[in-house]
Parts: C-alpha cells; sequence; structure tokens
C-alpha cells in the first residue's frame, strides 16, 4: 500500500507570465481552492498519510497553504535554493523522502486533475508506474512516453525512434524503493556531471529504458487534467477541465504491463 508521496513544487513559473500574479503556479485557485488544496484533499483521500513538498520559488506561501492539509496528513517541506536551475535538481533535494522506504507517489504541483488519477497509482499492480493519456494534441511541449512491443521506448518531448503508440505523460508518478533508488542515483549521476539543468523527468527516462526496475503504465485516457504552463491553460482549466472533474462520472481505462 501506498502511503507516501513527494511533490515538486519549487519552480518560478516564467512562461505564466502575469497569470501566475507573482505566486507559485500550486497557488492557482479554481474554483475557490489551489492547486495545492486539491493535492492535499486528493492525496488524504486516497490513503496518503506523509507528504513532502519541495519548495523553491515564494517557499513561505507554499509553506503558508499546506496549513490546508487534512487531519491524518502529515506533511513536510525540503527547500531547494537552485529552483532556477532545472527541475532535476528539485528531484534531486526530495532524495531523502523518496529513498524512506515503501512505495512512494512523485508528482508535478501544476496540475489540476481528476482525484481518480491518484486513486490508479496507489492501486496499480504495477510497482514503478507512469500515468499516460492517449489523447493528446502531438506537438513540442507534451512529454511523450512511447511503447512498442509492450515496453517503453522513449520518454521525451522530442521522439526519434519508432514506436506502436505514445501518449502524453501526466506527470505522476509511482516508485517502488528499488524504483526510486534508480531514480535517485540516475539524478545525482547528472548533476555531478554538471548538468543543472536537465529536467526531473530525464532522472526516470534512464531508468525507464533499462530493463530493471521494469516500469508500468496506467492509461488514464478519458479522465481529465491539465498541466498548467501558459495563461491559455489557465483559461482552459476553469472552462473546461473544472467543470467535468467536479463533477466525475465512471469509466473504464486500461492498464500497461
Amino acid at each position: 500500500m501506498v502511503h507516501r508521496a513527494v511533490i515538486l513544487a519549487a519552480g518560478v513559473g516564467a512562461r505564466l507570465g502575469a497569470a501566475a500574479n507573482t505566486e507559485p503556479k500550486a497557488l492557482l485557485r479554481f474554483a475557490g481552492r489551489t492547486l495545492l488544496e486539491r493535492h492535499l484533499a486528493n492525496l488524504a483521500g486516497a490513503g496518503i498519510r506523509h507528504l513532502t513538498v519541495v519548495t523553491g520559488f515564494a517557499r513561505a506561501a507554499i509553506e503558508a497553504g499546506l496549513a490546508a492539509a487534512p487531519a491524518g496528513l502529515a506533511v513536510e517541506t525540503v527547500h531547494n535554493p537552485d529552483f532556477t536551475q532545472g527541475s532535476g535538481v528539485s528531484l534531486w533535494t526530495a532524495r531523502a523522502a523518496l529513498a524512506a522506504g515503501g512505495p512512494v507517489l512523485l508528482m508535478d504541483a501544476d496540475v489540476l486533475y481528476d482525484p481518480r488519477m491518484i486513486a490508479r497509482l496507489v492501486a496499480t499492480p504495477n510497482a514503478d508506474c507512469f500515468l499516460v493519456d492517449r489523447d493528446f494534441v502531438p506537438g513540442p511541449e507534451p512529454v511523450k512516453l512511447c511503447i512498442r512491443g509492450g515496453r517503453i521506448v522513449e520518454f521525451r518531448k522530442a521522439v526519434a525512434v519508432a514506436y506502436d503508440w505514445c501518449g502524453e505523460s501526466v506527470g505522476f508518478f509511482r516508485l517502488s524503493p528499488a524504483g526510486a533508488a534508480a531514480v535517485i542515483a540516475a539524478a545525482g549521476r547528472s548533476i555531478a556531471a554538471g548538468r543543472v539543468a536537465e529536467p526531473y523527468e530525464e532522472a526516470i527516462r534512464t531508468v525507464a529504458l533499462t530493463a530493471a526496475p521494469r516500469f508500468g503504465w496506467e492509461d488514464v485516457t478519458g479522465l481529465r487534467w491539465i498541466e498548467i504552463d501558459f495563461p491559455e491553460d489557465v483559461v482552459r482549466a476553469e472552462r473546461e477541465i473544472l467543470p467535468v472533474i467536479e463533477s466525475p462520472h465512471p469509466m473504464q481505462m486500461g492498464t500497461g504491463p
């Protein structure tokens, strides 16, 4: 059973511009609730009992926002003072929390999503797991998970390999103790080599493309979500995503190996 989660919430969110209102993206409000508040409620509802949040930009505001944590959800923060570098540095900052024992969820902070996505990660039979949505608009922005012959063959924005199908990564992952250790080691090697501008996904990619541990995936196509990077994402979140996730309906979804 999964009882721990790590949220990466250190970024500046420069591409959001004035829509961020000088606050972290995790504190954007939708229907009166911040993304961070929604994370807290969704995680607690899925049985998560301990949450570590990596702070950076406007850390005091994030820490204040964590006061809304439901009873039974213990929250701590770790600070990344180098938050203007790549998110791989934030992943490295969270290494102790990721290695604390047992399975752990790793999540982006800037996502508005159907809470059932968390339930899927908690219940999945895949010890190490991606969430993937096949219904996405191709282009340079989505981080793509590509599958060939039932195996992961790429996990990047830019894809130059053959594949049977691909989907967009939601930015939520489940890691086993072995998977977390491997991802931490990959992040450490990148930082030691001076690649501090890399996104955290590169460390996960390094592990996912190896034989062990073997990552699987949960296909959540049909569940609504959006990563908020640009002002137009805020508008779409309010008009298209929020009304659906506030009134969820049952549906069937697939699972990977």
